[in-house]
């Protein structure tokens, strides 16, 4: 099991910046995926943005290129997601995604969700 602890959301004005932080509770599989969804109020779950192990591919929403930046720092199990020029839209609630292969099998993982509000 891994348990996943998110940070970082907040109340911000439309053109701000927030930085988000998963912190995996140990260390995931070498063959793994990282990132972040997201649901805003009365719609679907939403892929941000993902990272792969390998090749190390980043892939983000057609929403969200541009101005938001996913990395990873392996050495500490975490994942952080750097939006910038945030608007409205981007209100919602973010989730860490991790999957990791282990023995072959693909396990996923859910964190509980960090609240994003951005005034206009």
């Amino acid at each position: 099991q891994v348990q996943l602890v998110e940070s970082g959301g907040g109340l911000v004005q439309a053109g701000e910046s927030l930085r988000l932080s998963c912190a995996a509770s140990r260390r995931i599989s070498s063959i793994n995926v990282m990132g972040w969804y997201r649901q805003a109020p009365g719609k679907q779950l939403q892929l941000v943005a993902t990272i792969s192990s390998s090749p190390g591919s980043t892939n983000y929403a057609d929403s969200v290129k541009g101005r938001f930046t996913l990395s990873r720092d392996n050495a500490k199990n975490t994942v952080y997601l750097q939006m910038d020029s945030l608007k409205p839209e981007d209100t919602a609630v973010y989730y860490c995604y991790v999957r990791e292969m282990v023995t072959s099998l693909w396990n996923a993982y859910w964190g509980q969700g960090t609240q994003v509000t951005v005034s206009s």
